[in-house]
């Protein structure tokens, strides 16, 4: 853990790194953070890592760093952290540490049992820091997170979002951790996978990032003139400056590189670097071609092997290559490259035939110390280099199984799809041999391992391949394959397709004998059939297979079974009996050790409870499900992540709105953006400018279906609210095609849907009826009349075949009075049905229902009535913060003077309003009151809300008179 020392003096980074000291001190007082530093290659990241990391070792903190490093297609999992774990190990004051967290051991190859969930790798990680930090503040540092495997990616993803960083509950202060970590910005292409991990944790509140820009040209010239111990020609100096446009490397480089006495100087920095290098001796030369093939860094011993020079020559040359700074020594006995840039640049350099014939030395090398799993993504990346495919093949697996046992499943797949490539190009009989080694079951366990890792669509090609390469005579393989296809389609939402499949595995293998692959397959073609509305057949199976997983004694089987006739059967997961079915399913299914299937029990009877309206059970149902889904590392799998939105939603139902908005920042896999849907219906509601832009990824990037079920109600919601019909209703036909099944069955959320776009229907009906233009009405009042009959077919009979529960039937009753205003008017009988129907339930809708009850009721005459409506729908959007909703009543409330009358002298306002109206008197903006009274600009947009309907004002200027006029305010402040 010894810390670099610079030759150079840190010049043009001091307000970078004022900004990490200043990280580094809240880390040392327990207010833990983290700093992405971005920036070009070679513009100066690790020489400000290393200031920061000497800055916070002098404080006492304990560094740690790990580098990640470029292999091509070949990924070493948890590279980074391996190498923290490794300098723990090898210091004897954290053996106690370590060895309280042995899962993290077998990061370095401990220990023989698989780790088969990912999580307690990742939380033994986490507790590991925070045990440190418990000891001395640590500061963990990651250098070239571009070059990070999927699987560090999704750890740092871990570390950063789900507690490690965040301060202990009641205020006390948190962890005493620092997290910095380094990568190139220009090497991020559209599709560099950490593109979308660096999206999400920018908006964690503990992660900011620093952009580490250019040099100027007065720092570069200061930097030049500390480089070279001889002076330089002011012309020389100019003209480095102008080439090295700002990079710190490129400067040092260009430096250099005018020690050969040339006259002109390389435009390019691979010139640069290859003058530099071709300066060495040959045999220098020849020990860092040798090198550049290794990687970033190499053992000296397998330097040696490959190179082929007797130890004093080698010694000697690599002291030249160190003194030259091309190379840097390290621990271990290794040595690496200065920059990585000048390792790329040597290995560019070689003959084609020189780079495979080192990278075979290589391959023997490693394999001569043994055959390790934990060398085996390095002997398949030398060896395919190499063009030895037998070796590579070999490599190969091994390197899949170690992914396998670190649960690494991005991996995992690579290695499995890279043995696959390989598969045929190698004789048979040089192929591995083995129980499960064929290209059939190797591409199943691929699929597997995709669909572990989130790639659904992924599993899907692969196991279709895997079914193009079985033979039907192997019956009972080839129904696995089936049904495994089957179940992978169901995850896409390829619905007929899947039950297609199950119906073919369910052919190929007899119920007699049982077995437990028939058991599998019949359950999975429960799942199928009822997803196609068979659901007498679904039914009929489900019950014949039920027998027989008793019989067999195949408990987890049997629960899965239980859960879809808990569902299947009349009344469903809503009744006492579907309940007390999936409670005894999640007990048989948490006694076989089957946790995936117990979470489906979990899900199944929280959204029973959701869908009855029984919205706290709901609640304490899915936080037993997500913390099972914790402790058994499953909370990225379909049912956790299904319960994720399901619990945002009941937030959002229950008006917990600043819950609800706290996941928004959440990290989640691709696959499960959905999950933060309702965090999207939040913003909506406050009015968020970005809320579009926010929600096209899931409208336009890969289909999901509850991803593009979400993006549908945000965006034709959207629509509505700008007042844009035919977007609306565009919106709400688009989404509903989406969302119908291959069998047309319509989306339970057509009604709600439907409901949605009828509000801007009603409302530009309202104009042409104002205006007169019967022809354009007509157009719109049949377009009102289609969409409130698709809602009702859709109420009546839902996906499941059964009439919808109470959230259905309040949409349906909030379209049913959309129509009506739509067609002849507002009407106050539908919106109070509207109202009622939302009673015990979403709060926001029934105060979107109470201002349009407040509309009829005022055309009605019903002022007193009015007013009660429309002060009760002004409390719920103050209290939620739904800006929008408030201005609407609001206007309301001023057009139709509804504002309560006050007696003389009486002041209607809060303590707090008082305070935003002498600001407000003295034209301040809302972001200006905001910050003089600490509190946000939203917040002040309320209080002014608030102000303005108090006083009946149609405006701020209003406002100020209306209440100098009444005394609330003296003479100074009304002219201030």
């Amino acid at each position: 853990m010894s810390q670099p020392s610079f030759s150079t003096p840190l010049i043009g980074r001091n307000p970078e790194l004022a900004r990490l000291s200043a990280v580094l001190e809240r880390a040392r007082a327990g207010d833990a953070r983290a700093v992405l530093v971005a920036g070009d290659a070679g513009v100066g990241k690790s020489r400000v890592l290393g200031e920061a990391a000497g800055l916070a070792a002098a404080a006492g903190m304990t560094v740690l760093t790990g580098h990640c490093v470029d292999l091509g297609d070949v990924g070493l999992p948890y590279l980074p952290f391996t190498e923290v774990v490794g300098t723990l190990a090898a210091d004897e004051r954290f053996a106690d540490v370590l060895a309280a967290h042995p899962v993290v051991g077998r990061l370095l190859g401990g220990g023989s049992d698989a780790v088969q969930d990912r999580l307690r790798l990742f939380e033994g990680f986490a507790g590991l820091l925070t045990d440190l930090a418990d000891r001395a503040p640590v500061l963990l540092v990651l250098e070239d997170l571009h070059w990070a495997d999927q699987s560090s990616r999704d750890l740092l993803r871990f570390l950063l979002s789900r507690g490690t960083l965040q301060r202990a509950a009641g205020g006390a202060p948190g962890h005493r951790l620092a997290v910095l970590a380094s990568y190139r910005a220009d090497d991020l292409h559209r599709r560099h996978p950490l593109r979308p991990l660096l999206a999400e944790l920018v908006r964690l509140p503990v992660v900011e990032r620093l952009e580490l820009r250019p040099l100027a040209d007065a720092e570069v010239t200061e930097l030049v003139r500390h480089v070279q111990d001889r002076p330089l020609p002011d012309a020389t100096v100019r003209r480095i400056v102008e080439r090295a446009e700002g990079n710190a490397f490129y400067a040092e480089e260009l430096v250099a590189a005018t020690d050969t006495g040339g006259d002109g100087v390389p435009s390019g920095l691979a010139d640069v670097l290859l003058i530099r290098f071709e300066q060495l001796s040959d045999t220098a030369q020849q020990v860092l071609r040798t090198a550049a093939v290794a990687g970033r860094r190499v053992e000296h011993d397998l330097l040696r092997g490959a190179v082929g020079l007797p130890e004093d020559e080698l010694e000697a040359a690599l002291r030249e290559a160190v003194g030259r700074q091309l190379l840097l020594p390290g621990d271990g006995d290794t040595y690496a490259f200065r920059h990585a840039l000048a390792r790329e640049a040597v290995y560019a350099d070689l003959l084609p035939g020189e780079r495979a014939r080192l990278h075979g030395a290589f391959a023997r090398l490693l394999a001569a110390r043994g055959r390790s799993r934990e060398t085996a993504a390095e002997r398949a990346h030398h060896s395919r280099e190499s063009h030895d495919l037998t070796e590579a093949l070999a490599a190969s697996l091994e390197a899949a199984e170690h992914a396998h046992q670190v649960g690494a499943p991005a991996e995992e797949l690579r290695h499995l799809e890279t043995a696959l490539d390989l598969w045929s190009s190698v004789e048979p009989s040089a192929r591995p041999s083995g129980e499960g080694v064929d290209r059939v079951t190797l591409t199943l366990r691929a699929s597997a391992a995709a669909a572990h890792a989130g790639a659904a669509h992924r599993a899907v090609a692969l196991t279709r391949s895997a079914l193009a390469g079985v033979r039907d005579s192997d019956h009972e393989l080839a129904a696995r394959v089936r049904y495994t296809l089957a179940g992978n389609l169901l995850g896409v939402d390829s619905l007929t397709a899947a039950f297609s499949y199950s119906s073919e595995a369910l052919a190929l293998i007899p119920a007699d004998p049982p077995s437990r692959t028939w058991v599998w397959a019949a359950a999975t073609h429960v799942l199928a059939a009822r997803q196609v509305g068979e659901n007498e057949t679904a039914l009929r199976v489900a019950h014949e297979a039920l027998t027989v997983a008793e019989r067999l004694q195949v408990p987890d089987a049997r629960a899965d079974l239980l859960i879809s006739l808990a569902v299947l059967e009349s009344g469903g997961r809503g009744t006492p009996e579907g309940r007390a079915r999936l409670r005894e399913a999640r007990e048989v299914a948490r006694g076989a050790g089957n946790a995936p299937v117990e979470l489906r029990a979990l899900f199944n009877l929280a959204i029973g409870c959701f869908e009855s309206g029984e919205l706290e059970e709901s609640v304490s149902w899915l936080r037993e499900g997500l913390e099972r889904a914790r402790r058994a590392g499953l909370s990225s799998s379909p049912y956790p992540l299904e319960m994720r939105y399901l619990h945002l939603l009941v937030l959002y139902t229950l008006g917990r709105w600043d819950e609800c908005a706290a996941e928004d920042a959440a990290v989640l896999p691709a696959a499960g953006a959905f999950a933060a849907g309702p965090a999207l219906y939040v913003g909506l509601a406050r009015g968020d400018a970005d809320i579009v832009e926010r929600t096209r990824p899931l409208a336009e990037g890969p289909f999901d279906w509850m991803g593009r079920l979400v993006a549908s109600i945000v965006l034709t919601d959207e629509a509505a609210l700008r007042g844009d019909p035919r977007a609306a209703v565009e919106r709400m036909r688009s989404g509903v095609a989406a969302l119908t099944d291959d069998a047309g069955t319509l989306p339970d959320a057509t009604v709600r849907l439907a409901a949605l776009a009828l509000a801007a229907v009603a409302d530009r009906a309202a104009a042409l009826r104002a205006a007169g233009d019967a022809e354009e009405l007509s157009r719109w009042t049949d377009t009102a009349a289609e969409l409130v009959e698709l809602a009702r077919v859709t109420a009546a009979r839902g996906a499941d075949g059964t009439s919808q529960g109470p959230e259905g039937r309040a949409w349906l009753a909030r379209a049913e009075a959309e129509w009506t205003r739509a067609v002849s008017g507002p009407d106050a009988g539908a919106w109070a049905e509207a109202v009622a129907a939302f009673a015990s339930g979403d709060g926001y809708e029934r105060a979107r229902c109470r201002l349009r009850y407040a509309e009829a009721l005022l055309v009605a005459d019903d002022r007193e009535g009015a007013a009660a409506e429309a002060s009760a729908a002004r409390r719920t959007a103050a209290r939620l913060g739904a800006v929008p909703l408030l201005e609407r009543v609001d206007a309301l409330i001023r057009r139709g003077r509804l504002a309560e009358q006050r007696s003389p002298g009486s002041s209607p306002l809060t303590a707090r309003e008082q305070d935003v109206l002498g600001l407000l008197a003295a034209g301040r903006s809302n972001r200006q009151i905001g910050e003089e009274l600490y509190i946000t600009g939203k917040t002040a947009s309320v209080h002014v809300s608030n102000i303005l309907a108090k006083l009946g004002a149609a405006s701020r200027t209003e406002a100020v008179a209306i209440a100098y006029r009444e005394g609330l305010i003296g003479r100074e402040e009304a002219v201030g």
